[in-house]
């Protein structure tokens, strides 16, 4: 019988689960894949902290990079987190020293991606990563297997579990962000610093990876970034009153041979199937030819969830495949044109609140007749007793660069009250 020996670097809530289920499994594991996983070593910054499972003193290491020089490891699992630092350390030296790597690490995969690929293509090991992007949903392994005939025009959807929580919660309970936030946090779905979640960072870091797999291209960072911050109560009240749900989308299309990748909050018609993703869950939209459109929704986060995808890597290897990261040899992918939005058309949401005086409205419409945006639906809410009013307007579809520059406009008039929002509707 075949045997691979593991080394599993990072023994958080995910590498204790998986340490466990590696042990817990070895028998269903050595018969589907025809080879036995075997945990030879493990290491963690805190050795004596408290966890769930028995780990035996020999299979402790003292230092995390000794795992890439000793002769009897043959996949390194990358559980440290962070595009820099140690697990930056670890991957490199890994691939260079000829181990197969497994990582959850979708920071590192999008800084450094292209880098490492081009090592492991040299080494003829493996660079796997499946947990990287939306947990247990097997979003990779369908790019780079299932959907392999597929010439993919667009990929999009919900990425991120803690901001979809905050976002349906909010709507579901009356609550308002800060409170939300709160209780996401207790519940164990947001970090106790969640900044990645909410400004979109963490959905950008899934985003670049998809977009590579999808147009077999490099990875770029030219991508508009937005988060979720900005949303408040009154604008998810707004939205279902004018038959929207407010979701946290990141888009990647491939338009006249130039790609657009994008994260923003992102109105959608509540009666559409990514409105009805709620709480941590994840949904990504694939649109493909000769396909059409295929989706696959499941837990984007977790111990579990993350389990399974690092479980579906570490078997591909078992079996022996031999792949390339991002499905072709690094000479045969693309240098394709990366675009920002600005010429990219939509009709959007924006939300004034402006000073309750005679002239003002006339004003503003003036505004944005003479920036090119036609606005489609105007609703005015008088505030009682503040002797303010909120506008909400609904445009005809304009070019971002001129929605965005009406906006600009309007907020440096005297009787703006605070900074108003815009939100980019999506017909889907």
């Amino acid at each position: 019988m075949n045997k691979l020996n593991i080394a599993i670097i990072g023994l958080g809530n995910i590498g204790s689960y998986l340490f466990k289920y590696l042990n817990d499994n070895k028998k269903i594991l050595t018969e589907k894949n025809n080879c036995l996983p075997v945990v030879k070593y493990v290491s963690a910054k805190n050795k004596k902290k408290k966890r769930n499972v028995k780990i035996a003193n020999k299979q402790w290491l003292k230092h995390y990079l000794d795992s890439t020089k000793k002769k009897d490891v043959d996949i390194i699992i990358e559980l440290i987190g962070g595009a820099e630092g140690p697990a930056k350390k670890l991957v490199f030296n890994a691939l260079k020293n000829k181990k197969h790597v497994v990582t959850a690490n979708k920071a590192l995969i999008a800084k450094y991606g292209d880098q490492l690929a081009r090592i492991a293509e040299k080494n003829k090991v493996n660079l796997e990563f499946e947990a990287a992007v939306c947990g247990g949903v097997p979003i990779i392994r369908s790019l780079k297997e299932g959907l392999i005939a597929n010439k993919i025009s667009k990929i999009y959807g919900i990425f991120n579990g803690t901001s979809n929580y905050i976002l349906s919660s909010m709507e579901k309970y009356n609550k308002s962000f800060d409170e939300v936030l709160s209780d996401a946090q207790k519940l164990g779905y947001a970090e106790s610093n969640p900044s990645a979640d909410l400004n979109g960072d963490d959905v950008s870091s899934k985003l670049k990876i998809l977009s590579s797999l999808c147009f077999n291209s490099f990875l770029n960072n030219k991508i508009y970034v937005e988060g979720i911050r900005s949303i408040d109560k009154t604008d998810i009240d707004n939205a279902n009153k004018l038959g929207y749900k407010i979701k946290l989308l990141g888009f990647a299309e491939l338009l006249n041979n130039k790609i657009y990748q994008r994260v923003h909050p992102t109105l959608i018609k509540k009666d559409s199937y990514v409105a009805s993703i709620d709480g941590v869950l994840n949904a990504v939209i694939i649109d493909g030819k000769p396909v059409g459109q295929s989706t696959i929704q499941g837990e984007g986060a977790g111990a579990a969830a993350t389990t399974s995808a690092l479980i579906s890597d570490i078997s591909s290897i078992l079996r022996g495949n031999i792949k390339f990261p991002f499905s072709l040899s690094n000479k045969e992918r693309k240098k394709l044109k990366f675009e920002n939005i600005d010429l990219r058309v939509f009709s959007a949401y924006l939300r004034l609140e402006v000073d309750d005086k005679p002239g003002i409205l006339s004003n503003i419409t003036n505004i944005f007749s003479r920036n090119k945006v036609s606005i489609k639906r105007l609703v005015q809410n008088p505030h009682k007793n503040k002797k303010s009013s909120s506008i909400i307007i609904i445009t005809h579809k304009s070019k971002d660069k001129f929605l965005k520059r009406t906006l600009k406009e309007v907020d440096r008039k005297n009787y703006i009250k605070r900074k108003s929002k815009l939100i980019r509707i999506d017909e889907y």
